[in-house]
């Protein structure tokens, strides 16, 4: 079942330079070149890109706070920028560098506002704070203001904000940047949890070990175009990179057949450490080349590494 249909979304802004003290030029920036996506009720999905592709232009489109130039967008059945009123009653959004909490409130009052700006049930709101208290660690900063808080507590509370509605989907904008390693590991957990028990949510981060560990779906932006759209581990075969076999060798095994081997696989040995490196264009080639160093040469070490998610956007960057 589509949950978020993206046809021919296109977004440009017109910005004037300076020619002279009395004339400028404009000119028209594409920021989205009439990009095509769907995401399925219950996706986590991934949406990456360098800075200026245009993720955060698609996410203020997604939740109505901007019009697009052209292009269809629902979610849910609604068209966000249309029906923002009715729309926003069912979509949580946290924007990594910026704030919905008010600063010099303390953050269970940002939570009764909301609740009273959502029109949440009492009863459910009770339930839904008590689950949110628990799950992201916030009992001791309830009472603190917002602004007394650390970047780590913050973004714990915004998500607790962004979730005080119980909405069915997720906004999230570099929800975990900066984050100290506790912090970090008790959002990933919080929206591993969320996501099991049925939350739609769009992530966008630079942090690839996130995409990684929470991500099913993954989609790449890169100059207001969409290069990728499908599973985290399909990624890795487009981007044309080795896998790399490591074989750590109890002692020099320079002949004929180790030479002709390291030839074929645009191989490398340090004789300092005993290292052999070789470089592999699929996994069908890793039992083979395996079956015959062990059957040839002193072996006392064998890993096989393959190119990280990292490294894959870094290739389709550049390209």
């Amino acid at each position: 079942m589509e949950f978020i249909t993206v046809k021919g979304l296109k977004k440009d802004y017109i910005v004037y330079e300076k020619k002279n003290l009395f004339r400028r030029n404009k000119r028209k920036i594409e920021a989205l070149k009439e990009i095509d996506f769907t995401v399925k009720k219950g996706e986590f999905l991934g949406y990456v890109g360098p800075n200026g592709a245009g993720k955060s232009t698609t996410i203020k489109i997604l939740t109505g706070i901007m019009t697009p130039s052209d292009g269809i967008v629902k979610v849910d059945g609604y068209i966000p920028y249309r029906d923002r009123k009715k729309y926003v009653r069912n979509i949580g959004v946290v924007f990594g560098q910026k704030t919905q909490m008010w600063w010099d409130l303390p953050v269970i009052d940002t939570y009764e506002l909301l609740r009273g700006i959502y029109k949440v049930d009492e009863k459910k709101y009770k339930k839904q704070l008590e689950y949110l208290v628990d799950k992201l660690f916030l009992q001791d900063i309830l009472k603190q203001p917002v602004r007394q808080l650390s970047l780590g507590q913050r973004m714990r509370a915004e998500l607790g904000a962004c979730m005080i509605h119980d909405p069915d989907i997720l906004f999230l904008d570099e929800p975990t940047i900066g984050l100290d390693v506790v912090s970090k590991h008790r959002v990933v957990d919080f929206l591993q949890e969320i996501n099991k028990k049925g939350k739609t949510i769009f992530l966008t981060t630079h942090d690839m070990k996130d995409i990684e560990k929470l991500c099913n779906e993954m989609l790449v932006l890169n100059h207001g175009d969409i290069v990728y759209k499908g599973k985290v581990e399909e990624l890795k075969t487009i981007g044309k990179l080795p896998i790399k076999i490591v074989a750590q060798m109890k002692r020099n095994g320079y002949n004929d057949l180790f030479m002709e081997i390291i030839s074929q696989h645009s191989g490398t040995y340090d004789d300092q450490k005993s290292q052999l490196v070789l470089n592999l264009k699929n996994k069908k080639e890793i039992s083979e080349i395996a079956k015959i160093l062990f059957n040839n040469f002193d072996i006392d070490d064998f890993s096989v590494q393959e190119p990280s998610i990292e490294e894959v956007i870094k290739t389709i960057y550049t390209s």
